[in-house]
């Protein structure tokens, strides 16, 4: 475990195995930890880079109250590609809104990726009803604003899910540090990259190397419509990945054998 210097911030990332780099980048909570079940299991295989975001966990920011944005964050896993795979393109694994960030890295950096899988990037802007989920997404920071942030996270939550509510049980430290992280999420995260259109022409250009991806047991919710459309409209295929949004933590050996087979695909 490590750290890089960026603009605004210090990355605080964590690297195991060896071979060709794989950078895993979370989303949600959490940081890194997110990927401890299936970054030992590709670790075989890969050189394993996974860090936390700008703001999350062990990665501070110079201005606790600066605004986020997508791009900053893409750069920032450039940054981590730069140190570690110059001048080799990489693998590049993102969940949730960390597939939005590796959304935006393949536009802006196609030369550093040689095949990006984004699983269930909740990029509401591509659907044809966006315009509910911007009101949804106002709901939940007026809910913030007013009520404060559980009930805003409860709305927000059930806004995800359709109402349904599944029992995650994450180790003590993970979970004290998911719980720290959610109020910076809900409060800048959300806003930042549920609003963000990524670029569908320069995703056009480099879709050979983009593969979108969704959980088994999600179909249907919010974040997985973006992304089945989104490939829908690329004409690339749509793969099914095991468990829900965060199958990486509730089906780690099995969720890491299909990232393993996506890649060498």
């Amino acid at each position: 475990m490590t750290s890089l210097r960026v603009n605004g911030a210090t990355l605080h990332y964590e690297v195991r195995g060896q071979g060709p780099l794989l950078l895993l980048i979370p989303g949600g909570t959490g940081g890194a930890a997110a990927f401890d079940g299936i970054a030992g299991e590709l670790a075989g295989d890969y050189t394993v880079a996974a860090y936390d975001p700008r703001g999350m966990a062990r990665s501070t920011l110079d201005d606790p109250g600066a605004e986020q944005t997508v791009a900053e964050h893409a750069d920032d896993a450039f940054r981590v590609l730069e140190l570690l795979s110059p001048g080799e393109p990489a693998r590049v694994f993102g969940a949730s809104s960390g597939a939005i960030t590796a959304l935006h890295l393949l536009t802006s950096h196609p030369e550093r990726v040689e095949r990006v899988v984004a699983h269930e990037p909740p990029v509401v802007e591509v659907l044809p009803d966006a315009a509910e989920h911007r009101a949804f997404l106002a709901r939940v920071q007026e809910a913030f604003r007013a009520q404060g942030f559980m009930p805003a996270m409860a709305l927000f939550a059930a806004g995800l899910t359709g109402g349904a509510k599944a029992e995650i049980k994450l180790p003590p430290a993970r979970a004290a540090q998911t719980m720290a992280d959610l109020p910076y999420f809900l409060g800048r995260i959300v806003p930042a990259f549920m609003s963000y259109a990524p670029d569908v022409h320069r995703l056009e250009s480099s879709s050979d190397r983009l593969v979108l991806a969704g959980g088994e047991d999600s179909r249907g919710e919010l974040p997985y419509r973006p992304a089945a459309f989104l490939a829908e409209r690329l004409g690339t295929e749509f793969l099914h990945f095991p468990g829900g949004h965060i199958g990486t933590t509730t089906h780690p050996v099995e969720f890491a054998e299909a990232l393993r087979k996506t890649l060498r695909s």
